[in-house]
């Protein structure tokens, strides 16, 4: 066979696998850095899972470019009875991908899931939440204990996402192995860290908005890997792309790209009561945590991995944040202090295990953070695992120390409450960090108030909490997305996530 044929038949094989050229222009495939874990709005933890929500699973409200919040399976709202009932006006003749109606039963049913579910990551989002009442088939009440701020951002999330009851109620705790919502796309199939599948719902509300009958979500934790599947036309886009290779892609003229500041952050979770694996200097002593903290140059870090893009931190908000409280501001590096801490706690040499996921750039950061602390006197033993396993292990208090981070949300009280709170769970506050002094001051930002007023109490917690550092702050980054040149019509979020919408390929 001559070199002509066999380039001729990889062709035919090529187009074969990927159904043909015209199936390739009706399929979206997007390149995710980690596989998603379970794809139960109610159990899921990860961002990455909330990528892949957004296209099969609406929410009560969703967030603008702008963080509005602004309609999605509610047309309107209006808070009553002193900001303690909220009315919600439902969108008429939406249904769900198994036919059933999204009507105020199903958004009563979801919301009480959520609330009642043994193991609900999202109880904690809405624990205000005393009852929902429905007033008719369209209109439904959310009636609160008392006054609650982030109510509205908690529902443009998965606190908000609504789901068939009759196909929640046959599956029981195993509904995310096949969700059921009213999104545009509805869920086929998922091979785990291969590929989740998803197939255009004809009957969505907003059909006229999607322009692809199929996604396919292929989760590559490399980024050189995941940028070479894009350059090849294997991938027509990838999702938190390495900020190192952004030059590369805005010089190829096949790809495009499109960033956005987040609301995220990246953070060193401490285990501090746990498990057994707390019962360490790091630990149990915050002057060794302090220490930590003071051995990491942010800045150099920045440049070193992220060529710079991304912006410094050392709080649940960024500096640019009007959340950011200022009295606090970011601590230079001082490696002098840092070794004069670990003396005094009496661990001049102190060994500790960093858990990291085994993604591209984190590992990169923990291997500067590493460099970093040994001039202090931290001997930092690096252990990659996979995203979804090291949440389990986290979760069980299996670790010592995690580089980890949050997607982040359109309201401070997303940010922080379930990471330091007693009555947060486990799944999100991982070192079971509770203290009788923050505990109070939660709770009260969470009434509302102006920004002043909920700022009091953001500036109380920042006092005791980054003094006592159950979590380490040091980064905010950016979205940072590539694509195929002819995929039109997409637009990033601060939230991070692809809503299909509009999107198409030219």
């Amino acid at each position: 066979m001559t070199a002509k044929h066999i380039l001729a038949a990889m062709a035919l094989l090529t187009a074969a696998l990927l159904g043909g050229a015209a199936s390739a222009q009706t399929t979206l495939r997007i390149g995710l850095a980690e596989d998603p874990d379970i794809m139960d709005p109610t159990l899921a933890r990860t961002y990455v899972g909330r990528i892949v929500f957004a296209s099969f699973c609406d929410k009560l409200v969703d967030i603008s470019p702008k963080l509005d919040i602004v309609p999605q399976l509610a047309t309107e709202w209006q808070w009553v009875d002193d900001n303690k009932g909220l009315v919600m006006k439902l969108r008429q003749g939406v249904k769900f991908h198994d036919g059933e109606p999204m009507d105020a039963a199903a958004v009563k049913f979801s919301l009480e899931r959520h609330l009642t579910m043994p193991g609900s990551n999202r109880k904690a989002e809405i624990s205000a939440l005393k009852s929902i009442e429905i007033i008719d088939d369209h209109t439904v009440k959310l009636v609160l204990d008392k006054p609650f701020a982030p109510l509205l951002a908690q529902l443009s999330d998965r606190a908000g996402m609504i789901y068939s009851p009759k196909a929640a109620q046959a599956a029981g705790d195993k509904f995310g192995q096949h969700p059921v919502c009213a999104g545009p796309f509805k869920f086929t199939e998922r091979v785990a860290q291969d590929r989740i599948v998803l197939d255009r719902f004809a009957d969505y509300w907003d059909k006229d908005a999607i322009h692809f009958d199929r996604i396919v979500f292929l989760p590559i934790p490399d980024t050189t890997v995941r940028l070479a599947n894009l350059q090849s036309g294997q991938l027509d886009m990838i999702e938190r792309m390495a900020a190192t290779d952004l030059d590369a892609a805005r010089k190829d003229n096949h790809l495009k790209v499109a960033t956005i500041t987040s609301l995220a952050y990246e953070d060193i979770i401490v285990n501090i009561h746990n498990g057994e694996r707390w019962k360490t200097p790091l630990g149990q002593d915050k002057r060794v945590r302090e220490a930590l903290e003071l051995s990491i140059d942010r800045d150099a870090l920045n440049q070193v991995v992220f060529n710079g893009e991304f912006a410094l931190g050392n709080q649940w908000e960024a500096p640019s944040s009007p959340w950011y409280v200022k009295d606090v501001p970011i601590p230079p590096r001082d490696v002098a202090k840092a070794k004069a801490l670990l003396a005094a706690a009496g661990v001049p040499h102190l060994s500790f295990t960093m858990m990291v996921p085994n993604n591209t750039e984190p590992m990169r950061a923990a291997q500067v953070i590493q460099s970093m602390a040994a001039e202090a006197g931290f001997d930092i033993k690096i252990q990659a695992v996979e995203f979804a396993t090291s949440l389990d292990l986290l979760e069980k208090g299996d670790y010592e120390a995690y580089l980890g981070g949050w997607s982040g949300r359109t309201d401070p009280d997303g940010n922080l409450y379930n990471f330091v709170g007693c009555k947060a769970p486990p799944a999100l506050n991982f070192s079971l960090y509770c203290s009788p002094e923050v505990e109070p001051e939660l709770d009260a930002e969470r009434v509302g108030g102006s920004v002043a007023e909920r700022m009091a109490h953001f500036a109380k917690i920042a006092a005791i909490t980054l003094v006592d550092r159950p979590l380490i702050y040091l980064w905010h980054p950016k979205w940072l997305y590539a694509m195929n040149a002819k995929l039109a019509g997409f637009e990033p979020y601060p939230d991070g996530l692809i809503r299909p919408q509009g999107m198409k390929m030219q």
